[in-house]
């Protein structure tokens, strides 16, 4: 006779904590009913040393007002969590510690944790013996991050009418999500909620790697950043967009500053600016201005004015870099890297569908991640796709209402549908019972049965 898990009847903890486990932050939070994106917090998942030598773990890093020549030590590599002294180091200063941001009791508490797709085994056996051998979840599900989205309402974020509260959440039937974060880009094809394993595609471009690339431009070209990880990140995030036309917008800043404009949502911008570096002694954050190509600007920045009791400031003035860097997204062989860019990625993933998926995969294309923030992302995204696209097949890009968040509040709307959890959750008597091999092939879409 087969065993049975008597476990199976036991009611699961009121508390469900959800973990998107990301490589540059981690989105975690609480499920509740209704989930709000206000409910999640972001934490950095990093350790970080500064110049001081001063020790900051995960959310300590918020306190910090000095990240000159500051070094990062991160938990995940390429998406995988590959340290875990360093990511339990992170978790039981958020989530363990007497003074944590979100207190959590691990044995009254369910775990819904997320991680990048294709995962190697090795790695997913390591996490589910750190979660139920040592911090002893109550019950606990890994999934793969893009798989959660199909938990929100997408035709909602597409125009239509809002589905009603009560009504019981249901993943969405076709959707391909577009996830663009720290380490790498992910085309994830969706049906019925779950993951179609031989459609997905990955692209080793993303945050992290564009940051690198800046370091090394501005390097070359204005000061020396090589050790000023977290300074150029922040420059990206401000200065940087997508251009709808790269070659166009390459030949304008070659003529000079005085004629490269591009339009933004209708308004002429220069594409030419001055990054006013931070001032860390002062307190000030780096910030983005219009490029001013006077006498005095250059006089200021050679801190001539010291003496008369100007400001005394160090900017660079950033032309073709602020969209050259995250052309790398769309044209990866630029730097030599042979891989194809977000769009022909998208047609690798649908060549590993049926035919008859297409229309309602490139109908349903929702984006998240970090690098979606950028301007112009979506658009340049959409013209690419449309322009492989069959002529019969209609194409919509939408952006989730907020890239960073979204995975998290996919898995918190799934976590509030108590059946929905039960489901898809595994005590600790099970995973005791039956073992870490039982484990993947539930996580994996098989039966329970052992």
């Amino acid at each position: 006779m087969p065993r049975h898990s008597k476990t199976r009847d036991q009611a699961l903890p009121e508390k469900t904590l959800v973990l998107d486990n990301g490589a540059n932050t981690i989105k975690a939070g609480f499920a509740a009913s209704p989930s709000k994106f206000e409910d999640c917090q972001i934490i950095p998942n990093c350790l970080a040393r500064g110049r001081d030598k001063k020790v900051y773990v995960g959310s300590e890093l918020d306190s910090c007002r000095d990240f000159g020549e500051m070094a990062f030590r991160r938990p995940v590599e390429k998406g995988y969590i590959v340290n875990w002294e360093a990511e339990k180091a992170v978790w039981d200063n958020s989530f363990f510690a007497a003074k944590s941001i979100m207190p959590c009791n691990p044995h009254e508490t369910n775990l819904v944790l997320t991680e990048a797709p294709n995962n190697p085994t090795n790695l997913q056996i390591n996490c589910d013996q750190v979660v139920f051998e040592e911090y002893e979840f109550a019950s606990y599900s890994r999934w793969i991050g893009p798989s959660l989205n199909a938990y929100h309402d997408i035709q909602c974020l597409f125009g239509a009418v809002a589905r009603k509260s009560e009504v019981d959440v249901v993943p969405a039937e076709c959707l391909l999500v577009i996830d663009s974060g720290f380490s790498h880009s992910t085309v994830t094809p969706l049906l019925n909620g779950r993951p179609i394993q031989q459609a997905i595609r990955r692209l080793d471009v993303g945050g992290k790697m564009l940051s690198n690339y800046l370091k090394e431009v501005v390097s070359i070209r204005h000061y020396n950043l090589m050790n000023e990880d977290h300074l150029v990140n922040e420059a990206k995030e401000q200065v940087c967009f997508v251009s709808s036309d790269f070659r166009r917008d390459l030949e304008s800043t070659w003529k000079g500053a005085s004629k490269s404009s591009k339009q933004h949502d209708g308004n002429a911008e220069d594409i030419v600016v001055d990054y006013v570096l931070p001032d860390y002694n002062a307190g000030t954050k780096g910030s983005m201005r219009p490029h001013d190509p006077s006498l005095a600007a250059r006089v200021k920045k050679m801190g001539a004015m010291a003496n008369s009791g100007g400001g005394v400031e160090d900017f660079m003035t950033l032309g073709n870099e602020r969209f050259s860097i995250p052309e790398l997204l769309f044209n990866p062989g630029d730097i030599g890297m042979q891989e194809a860019g977000l769009p022909e990625i998208v047609f690798q993933s649908l060549s590993g569908l049926p035919p008859g998926l297409w229309q309602s995969m490139l109908g349903n294309i929702l984006v998240v991640g970090g690098n979606a923030l950028m301007k112009g992302f979506i658009e340049r995204l959409e013209v690419g796709v449309r322009q492989l696209a069959p002529a019969e097949c209609v194409v919509r890009v939408v952006k989730s209402l907020d890239p960073l968040k979204s995975t998290w509040l996919g898995g918190a709307t799934m976590a509030a549908n108590s059946t929905a959890l039960k489901a898809a959750q595994v005590t600790r008597q099970e995973y005791q019972e039956f073992g870490s091999g039982w484990l993947a092939k539930v996580f994996s879409g098989a039966s329970r049965k052992p």
